[in-house]
């Protein structure tokens, strides 16, 4: 019981992970901006300001809500006894419900819309099919249409 216990955690666990964000990380202060290189093309320095999940129906299947939902109802069941118990057994479940309903939505999409702040302050708006290790905050350049940490 002890060990269902636990990995019940861990599924939680790891499921609130993937809706996590990355914070914002203040300016490093680079002045920078956009530059020629020695071959014509132009390259941008910026900083990421978003990424959004696009593409896909936007729809679900309900299987992430439903797992969802019996992993928070199993978790929240932990928690103290009687009324207290059913309260936190109805909350964990409806929780992860949400949770895990949104980490179907998040799975079915096929593009990423990557919002960057440039250094000039303009923003730009690139569609990629994989955003790879790119997370909030990041400073990026954008040389010929690809982005990447900078």
């Amino acid at each position: 019981m002890q060990l269902a216990k636990i990995g019940a955690i861990a599924l939680c666990a790891a499921g609130l992970a993937a809706c996590g964000s990355t914070p914002y990380y203040a300016d490093s202060g680079y002045s920078g901006g956009s530059s020629y290189t020695t071959a014509g093309a132009y390259t941008e320095y910026g900083r990421i300001v978003g990424i959004d999940a696009v593409g896909g129906d936007g729809h679900t299947s309900g299987a992430g809500a439903v797992l969802g939902g019996v992993v928070g109802g199993v978790l929240g069941h932990q928690i103290g006894s009687g009324r207290g118990n059913t309260a936190a057994t109805i909350g964990g479940a409806v929780a992860g419900a949400a949770v895990g309903n949104e980490v179907e939505r998040r799975r079915d999409a096929t593009d990423y819309r990557v919002d960057i702040r440039l250094d000039n302050g303009a923003l730009r708006n690139m569609t990629m099919d994989e955003v790879g290790d790119l997370r909030v905050g990041d400073r990026v350049r954008i040389d010929n249409g690809r982005v990447s940490r900078y």
